[in-house]
């Protein structure tokens, strides 16, 4: 079959600990499209869990529409995985009605969605560099995530890190201050993201921001509830707010943009690199940084997320890093640093 839908499980190296709850391993779909000259294309997707996606929906939304996916496989040269106004990709001429018309904004879609950007990228012998306009794409600085845990397994991960640049600390509502005087007394020159997953109030936000900022955090991601985002008016700190679970896509952004200074833009979220792209982009144009996140994926996931990163101010996109193994031809890490993918693995 043209369209091959497979199941993964990638055990992480510790279980990951947020605020929602604690994982071992991270279940994934991985979708492959194959031309009939055996051109090769794969998109990987986690889904989003606090949407109430499981891997078992994922795989049945992209079973729904097999017949319209295989159907475009052939053209995917010329195939229009967005809104023409969003990639290069239209400049093909064929505009196949997309695959928002398809499938909602979540895993299922980007599965689908940087599949085609790697098979159309083989089919032009293009990179999906040129496709996306970024045509001198550099490397990139990550974050090392710290999951919640003990103080002894947080000091031991910040000492293991204790020389990269920028270092994301999961908090929550009851331990969170002395997490954060923690990983700064052991990593003192790092910048630091703290992510409470939406689990304090802007009360809260506002008794924990002046110390932070001086401990060395530079951006706190969605600190309150998504739906509780204009408490956010009595914010009175300086440290910049990212929203992550508040906006999913360019449809959320307008609901967001006076409460936040950063999107956190996710593939798993927007439903892909097509729509990635434009929401970056969108969020840049009204005077908001960007950050590109990741659900904790293979390095498979991590290279579509690359492209986006060369519009982003913050990244954060060390989920290999954080399981026992990758893939074949995975992007190599130096203290952060991430080395642009090969081709041999994805675009």
């Amino acid at each position: 079959m043209p369209l091959h839908i497979a199941t993964e499980s990638w055990a992480y190296k510790v279980p990951f600990r947020v605020s929602r709850g604690v994982e071992a391993a991270l279940e994934i779909v991985v979708v492959t499209l194959i031309d009939s000259r055996g051109r090769v294309g794969r998109g990987e997707a986690a889904g989003v869990d606090y949407d109430g996606e499981t891997i078992a929906l994922l795989r049945a939304q992209i079973e729904a529409v097999r017949e319209a996916i295989e159907h475009n496989i052939e053209g995917g040269a010329n195939f229009t995985v967005g809104t023409p106004a969003t990639t290069a990709a239209a400049a093909a001429g064929h505009d196949f009605p997309g695959l928002a018309t398809l499938l909602p904004v979540g895993g299922a879609r980007n599965a689908v969605d940087c599949a085609f950007w790697d098979l159309a990228a083989k089919q032009r012998r293009s990179t999906v560099w040129e496709m996306a306009q970024l045509p001198n794409p550099r490397r990139l600085t990550t974050s090392m995530t710290l999951g919640i845990d003990t103080d002894a397994a947080v000091t031991a991960g910040a000492q293991h890190y204790a020389d990269w640049p920028l270092i994301k600390v999961k908090v929550d509502g009851e331990r969170h201050l002395e997490v954060v005087r923690l990983v700064h007394a052991i990593c003192p020159a790092a910048r630091l993201i703290v992510d409470p997953n939406q689990a304090w109030s802007c009360d809260l936000l506002n008794r924990l921001a002046p110390e932070m900022q001086s401990l060395g955090v530079t951006l706190i991601e969605q600190p309150v509830p998504r739906g509780e985002d204009a408490s956010l008016r009595g914010y009175s700190g300086s440290i910049r707010l990212a929203a992550d679970e508040s906006v999913a896509d360019r449809a959320g952004l307008a609901a967001v943009k006076d409460f936040y200074q950063v999107v956190n833009v996710k593939l798993d979220k927007t439903g892909g690199l097509t729509e990635a792209l434009a929401l970056a982009r969108d969020a840049r144009s009204l005077g908001l940084q960007v950050m590109v996140g990741c659900m904790a994926g293979t390095s498979l996931a991590m290279a579509p997320g690359m492209v986006v990163g060369q519009l982003a101010e913050f990244v954060d996109l060390d989920g290999p890093l954080l399981h026992a193994a990758d893939r074949e031809y995975g992007i190599a890490y130096d203290r952060g640093l991430m080395q642009l993918p090969s081709t041999a693995l994805w675009g």
